[in-house]
């Protein structure tokens, strides 16, 4: 593979295929799209090819492997799943930007897997994104100041028990607080066209709702 000029890739995961035309447009102008195996049929049902399709090889069809057989990226690692091979890859090969699409619905466990799979890409990529059909999460491992609009609903994950957390320009404010179960921070709302999530230490996934 030449190296890789643009820095940004697309991740199509095996969940729920998108609907939301945001996403859709996504896919329909993406430089490069790293699909795991499991997505590949729906991605071609919806006329895109990828141009990478990583994973374990055990959720795409024989006449699939034999057609595509060039742009196939098997990867037998038992200790992580497709989403984090196919992340891999993007990192291996130089993206510095990854959005992962499909990496919802159809399993409630696999979701939240996947969810949580997002702190443990940041320190390797310059910027990862999981989008759905309803919004976006963003994880962080330090301060940081998210674009918004006024009335957003925001939602706040701590991932690491120890975090304290301090936000500015949301509707229910936090200061210094430890966030010790996942509703905590959840239904909060943007002010304006900007907000900021301050840690002192840890991890925190952020989801704004479109």
């Amino acid at each position: 593979m030449e190296k890789n000029n643009d820095r940004t890739a697309i991740v199509l995961a095996n969940g729920e295929f998108p609907k939301n035309e945001i996403l859709l447009n996504k896919l329909l102008r993406a430089g490069m799209i790293i699909c795991c195996d499991g997505a590949v049929q729906e991605l071609l049902d919806f006329g895109i090819i990828p141009n990478f399709i990583v994973g374990d090889m055990d959720s795409i069809s024989e006449e699939n492997k034999i057609k595509f057989a060039d742009i196939l990226v098997p990867v037998r690692d038992t200790d992580t799943n497709d989403l984090t091979k196919a992340v891999k890859f993007c990192i291996k090969n130089d993206f510095e930007n990854v959005e992962i699409l499909g990496a919802t619905g159809k399993r409630e466990d696999h979701t939240l897997g996947n969810i949580s799979l997002l702190t443990n890409y940041i320190d390797e990529l310059t910027s990862v994104k999981m989008f759905t059909d309803y919004g976006i999460f963003t994880p962080i491992s330090q301060t940081t100041a998210f674009e918004s609009f006024e009335n957003q609903v925001v939602s706040i994950f701590s991932i690491t028990p120890e975090t304290l957390i301090t936000t500015e320009n949301l509707a229910y404010p936090v200061k210094n607080h430890n966030f010790r179960s996942w509703w905590e921070g959840t239904l909060n709302r943007s002010l304006n066209e900007e907000f900021t999530v301050a840690i002192n230490s840890g991890k925190v996934i952020v989801f704004q709702e479109f």
